[in-house]
């Protein structure tokens, strides 16, 4: 039985502690918040006790720590974890800069310590079968990665002022989702964006409209759109061509239900929630991260991952911002 810790039970982390809890080799020990009433009813939902971040990843009983607070706190709770000997399992991005996460990494390689970057996308049935299939060569070679990554509606501006970007914050998701599609690295990116959805996005210094090209050094590309709003629900599509033929995803919908009648064929809503997306996959990237640490076995996606999309991103950002290509 593996002890967690979770630091940060908010939003994501209850998602995360209803995952570890439906584990039968898992056990959750002890959860952290900087709003403490919020640990609290987490820790009595269940079964966990409340502590500080410090007293988690001390305690004896934590075989490994869940990091699911801001991202401007991951850096130092990263070394103290790994300083600790906790595997650690640590929500993207790992840090808004690509200097500090490579600080991290020497502190988990110093002290030999598990990692997982959770990229949760990586675990969507769709899009691992996608991967999968692109390995066993029924599309041939890959020539062009088409990603489609759509939101119902922009988050507050209060939130972008902070996010680092739409390329650090939404597309990130997008650029490690490239990476695992294209199995190759990219070499150069351009980028282009504009705030239409909402003014003060871009009076925030942001856009809420983007799109990428991303190119590897055999010529593969990958194109990635991104808007802030979908009228339609949440979006989210991928498509790989090959040399042999294409496979594609579909957004999830509400129900697979599908009427016609004299005016049309008709189906159902998109899902409208990230969370509700991607439910499966959030737990599957935890049972992934237990089975790992069960079985020795390497993480996948590790600290490595993070900072190569964190890389991406950074380029995005400043060839949008300079308007010509960036080399990674």
């Amino acid at each position: 039985m593996i002890g967690i810790g979770l630091l940060g039970c908010g939003r994501i982390g209850q998602v995360h502690a209803a995952s570890i809890t439906r584990l039968p080799d898992a056990r959750l020990v002890a959860v952290a918040d900087f709003l403490h009433e919020t640990a609290d009813a987490l820790a009595i939902k269940t079964d966990a006790i409340s502590q500080s971040s410090d007293a988690v990843i001390a305690n004896p009983d934590v075989d490994a720590v869940v990091i699911g607070t801001p991202t401007d706190t991951h850096y130092d709770l990263i070394h103290a974890a790994a300083r600790a000997g906790k595997a650690i399992f640590c929500e993207k991005p790992v840090d808004m800069s690509a200097d500090r996460i490579r600080e991290c990494m020497d502190v988990v390689t110093e002290n030999a310590v598990p990692f997982m970057t959770a990229f949760n996308r990586r675990f969507d049935t769709n899009f691992s079968d996608i991967q999968a299939r692109i390995g066993a060569g029924e599309i041939g070679d890959v020539e062009i990665v088409t990603i489609l990554s759509r939101d119902p509606s922009p988050p507050p501006v209060s939130y972008i002022k902070s996010s680092g970007g739409i390329f650090r914050d939404m597309m990130i998701h997008d650029l490690d989702m490239a990476r695992f599609l294209l199995g190759e690295e990219p070499l150069q990116v351009f980028a282009v964006g504009s705030a239409l959805v909402d003014p003060a996005i871009g009076a925030a210094g942001d856009v809420d409209t983007a799109a990428v090209t991303l190119t590897t050094a055999s010529g593969k590309i990958c194109q990635i759109s991104n808007s802030r709003r979908a009228t339609y629900g949440y979006d989210q599509r991928v498509e790989v061509h090959g040399s042999k033929g294409m496979l594609r995803a579909e957004n999830k919908l509400e129900n697979a239900v599908e009427v016609a009648t004299a005016q049309g064929f008709r189906r159902a809503p998109t899902l409208n929630f990230f969370l509700e997306r991607y439910e499966d996959a959030y737990f599957s990237e935890i049972a992934q991260f237990v089975a790992a640490l069960r079985d020795k076995a390497p993480m996948s996606p590790d600290i490595t991952d993070g900072l190569r999309a964190q890389l991406l991103a950074d380029a995005a950002t400043r060839s949008w911002e300079t308007g010509a290509p960036v080399a990674v």
